[in-house]
């Protein structure tokens, strides 16, 4: 259809706004033509939008609709505003969203979750309170968090407190003697918030009985198993046994010692329940070191990986968190010193001492010398040798019990093997090897602005994400990252092993070929005649001794 306007001569509505047709003028169009111009000035405003639907004619009448129910001052300043208001409520949102709309909002639940961290327990009273404040394995975490934030480093004051509380929950339902915020995890799903924990002498000793019997248990079960196996082979014809033995299994070390000294519980979130992590093997430490996994945030998520990791993605986790413990953990250089107590020769001729106690005397270093230096670092977690193990052992040497079972059986003496030494505790990280040309460690001022108050970094180049402060007596560790090593080049997997060589071919396992009608026939003539020989010689032997014997 034409559009309305500006009119053209043969139409209607033509000259109605010119010189001598308009409404000041004496002379007047005609009552029709007047009329039909209306018409289509009124249709010409009626005429929808092809983007939004709408038309000016019901637009400008909701507008008057809007200004006499309002009636605001100064209409004209505002008409342009009025005209926004009057489009907007006419938006409809669509209802065919791809986003379905939820009923709770995340927001909503995440704070219900976090609800029970503000909630105090039931009966807590002042005395129970003056207790708690007294004596308490609860650490700072909001004052370390200040440390840490004066070189941009940690998360945000409301997460940092919401694990604060977490912290505190976790105390109240644990037997813990020492807590530390270890640190943060990323993952693809969720996030891991790893807590850093000591049990009570008793509650060591009961937790390191329980892993011994699980450990019974399944040893238990798998000797019944390997005995039915055992029986079921006696009575079928046994196929050949292969002759190859397994290197012996390393085993873990005992809770509280080496790299199962400390006891690690996760959470995704604070305020949701914390899942405490099992013990790290020496199988799972080695395997850790061959592959590289991002983490999920589900501790049963299964680890898919070459070569195969032994657990899921929870003994994952502990093997990440024992080496990055043993590789970021650092003090200042006399902060902590090596207990006078007996034995210690004979410790550090196994395997070097593992433990130490706070120096009394520790007299602060100043910031400038903490920066300049790195051998004013040193480490206070042990290092993992390549076994898997902090104390090596060696896997071949048997104890007295077996040695008394297996007197009788004198098996080949395996080759000797080399015992494993690595740097002793408290080795100051300037010895550290760097990657390629990147030093393992960095050490920086907080702030160069105003250094005379600035606090001593420390960050790991080998595992980004862990930085280290001290000011004065105090110093903390935290781990922010995602787990991984610092790796130049891209992760490469290691190659599988070499396919084995087939099986020498020789007479006694190759085939024979299938013998034809005439070769059968004459095999069974020929095993017929021979059975008929062996008849006449048993018969002509009989006769020979009833000959004798009529004789005699």
């Amino acid at each position: 259809e034409p559009g309305h306007g500006p009119y053209q001569p043969h139409e209607p509505g033509y000259g109605l706004y010119e010189t001598g047709y308009s409404p000041k003028d004496k002379q007047k169009p005609e009552p029709n033509t007047q009329m039909l111009a209306v018409q289509n000035a009124k249709a010409y405003l009626q005429k929808s939008s092809t983007a939004s639907g709408l038309n000016l004619y019901d637009h400008l009448a909701n507008m008057l609709t809007k200004i006499l129910d309002e009636q605001p001052r100064n209409v004209v300043d505002i008409m342009e505003n009025i005209s926004k208001d009057v489009k907007w409520s006419q938006f409809q949102k669509k209802m065919d969203t791809l986003r379905d709309e939820h009923e709770i909002l995340p927001t909503f639940e995440v704070a219900e979750k976090r609800k029970a961290l503000f909630l105090k327990a039931h009966g807590e009273g002042d005395e129970e309170l003056e207790d708690e404040i007294a004596d308490t394995p609860l650490p700072n975490v909001m004052e370390t968090a200040f440390y840490f934030e004066q070189a941009g480093i940690g998360l945000s004051k409301d997460e940092t407190y919401h694990i604060f509380l977490a912290l505190k929950q976790l105390i109240s339902v644990q037997p813990i003697q020492t807590c530390r915020f270890w640190g943060k995890i990323l993952g693809l799903e969720m996030n891991y918030i790893i807590a850093e924990v000591q049990y009570h002498d008793r509650a060591e000793d009961e937790e390191a009985e329980e892993e011994e019997d699980n450990e019974e248990g399944g040893k238990g079960m798998d000797e019944e198993k390997e005995g039915d196996e055992d029986e079921e082979k006696e009575d079928d014809d046994a196929p050949p046994q292969s002759t190859y033995k397994p290197p012996p299994l390393i085993p873990k070390e005992d809770t509280g010692t080496g790299t199962n000294k400390y006891i690690y519980f996760v959470c995704n979130e604070p305020g949701k329940p914390w899942v405490k992590l099992p013990s790290v093997t020496p199988a799972q430490i080695i395997c850790a070191r061959k592959i590289k996994k991002f983490f999920t945030g589900r501790l049963d998520a299964p680890v898919v990986s070459f070569p195969p990791f032994p657990g899921n993605e929870a003994n994952y986790l502990r093997a990440q968190i024992a080496r990055i413990s043993a590789g970021t953990q650092i003090c200042p250089i006399g902060f902590y010193q090596f207990g006078e107590e007996e034995g210690d020769e004979e410790e550090e001729g196994i395997g070097g001492r593992d433990t130490y106690e706070e120096n009394p005397d520790f007299q602060p270093l100043s910031v400038a010398e903490m920066v300049d230096s790195l051998s004013m670092w040193v480490h206070h977690t042990q290092h993992i040798l390549k076994q898997g193990r902090c104390v090596w052992l060696n896997p071949f040497q048997k104890s007295e019990e077996e040695e008394e079972g297996e007197e009788e059986e004198k098996p080949e003496e395996p080759e000797e093997i080399q015992q494993e030494i690595g740097p002793p505790l408290l080795t100051p990280i300037s010895e550290d090897e760097g990657i390629q040309n990147v030093p393992a460690w960095t050490a920086q001022f907080s702030t160069n602005l105003v250094p005379q108050y600035a606090v001593a970094i420390i960050q790991s180049n080998r595992w980004p994400g862990a930085y280290t402060f001290a000011s004065g007596r105090r110093f903390d560790n935290i781990y922010l990252g995602w787990g991984h090593k610092y790796s130049p080049e891209n992760h490469t997997p290691s190659l599988p092993p070499p396919v084995q060589s087939e099986y020498p071919s020789g007479p006694e396992i190759t085939e024979t070929n299938d013998p034809s009608v005439e070769e059968e026939r004459a095999l069974q003539a020929a095993q017929e005649e021979a059975l008929a020989a062996a008849e006449e010689e048993e018969e002509e032997e009989e006769e020979d001794e009833d000959d004798e014997e009529e004789d005699d």
